[in-house]
């Protein structure tokens, strides 16, 4: 198999910081992502190059192999450990009194095999993958199933709702395969959520700001605000100032892995003065002024 050049691949330098991997991989991935290249064959090649390149680079201990070892970081290891006990074990039969073909029998009756049949026996567990999937917030609102093509393989997904951005699941057994019977690594996917609403989310709650004129929060009425998943209708009291805030109790989001659970919607009312008035509007005011 071809040496691939996984510092090539992200376009950094040997001596870029793990800050600056994370930022190349995520803009690689992101561009190149099955979901956004649909029936694109060679955008799939190149997004599974950019994972294998970070699972590699982002971890210190494989990026430490991957730079000792070249395209043999994964083995060679154990490669090197096999060696110096070959090393070690000539040096107790020579010191022994072992011919070459005494000390192949006794290796054999050890160790079952060879020395090169000894270390191809030794099972490795596949490479994690790493992908990032791009959604919107209404999109985690509910549970919502996915398929995802990672590495030309199609992927069903449940995503539950509530993930957060940033959020990373792990899914067992779907990274690469293992070597010699090993374990398959597993596939972590982290979620990019956009928020494209009114709405500001912090963890299972949820923020929003509604404007109210001048007159509404003086007298006061009934007035219909959105939330998240429809209207309700709120009582205005008389005299409202600018900045309360009032609580909707479960109406905010989902709170993860917990089902039929929701946070709080908090609203926040701003009292909007006036740009104009007419002359009529000035007369009052200044009526009202006299009253004061």
């Amino acid at each position: 198999m071809a040496f691939i050049d996984y510092y090539k691949v992200l376009g950094v330098d040997k001596n870029a910081s793990k800050s600056d991997i994370k930022k190349a991989y995520r803009k690689l991935a992101r561009k190149h992502h099955p979901d956004l290249n649909p029936n694109d064959k060679e955008a799939e090649l190149r997004f599974k190059k950019v994972n294998e390149a970070n699972e590699v680079l982002s971890h210190d201990e494989n990026r430490k192999k991957y730079d000792q070892y070249g395209e043999n970081w994964q083995h060679g290891e154990a490669e090197e450990q096999a060696r110096q006990s070959h090393q070690r074990n000539q040096r107790r039969s020579n010191s022994s009194n072992f011919d070459d073909g005494e000390y192949s029998d006794f290796f054999e009756s050890m160790f079952g095999g060879g020395r090169s049949q000894s270390r191809g026996n030794v099972k490795f567990r596949g490479q994690d993958f790493n992908a990032q999937l791009q959604l919107n917030l209404k999109d985690v609102y509910t549970t919502e199933k996915r398929v995802l093509t990672v590495n030309g393989k199609s992927i069903r997904l449940t995503i539950p709702a509530g993930v957060i951005h940033g959020q990373i699941i792990r899914i067992k057994g779907k990274g690469g395969e293992g070597v010699n019977g090993g374990p398959n690594g597993d596939l972590l996917i982290e979620f990019n959520i956009i928020n494209n609403t009114d709405f500001k989310r912090d963890g299972a709650n949820l923020y929003k700001n509604v404007d109210l004129n001048l007159y509404k929060a003086v007298l006061g009425e009934d007035i219909t605000v959105d939330t998240f998943d429809g209207k309700v209708k709120l009582n205005l009291k008389p005299l409202t100032q600018n900045g309360t805030q009032v609580k909707l109790k479960g109406k905010g989001f989902p709170k993860y892995k917990k089902d039929g659970e929701f946070g709080d919607l908090y609203i926040t009312y701003n009292v909007q003065l006036p740009k104009k008035l007419s002359d009529k509007e000035k007369e009052l005011f200044e009526e009202l002024a006299k009253l004061q």
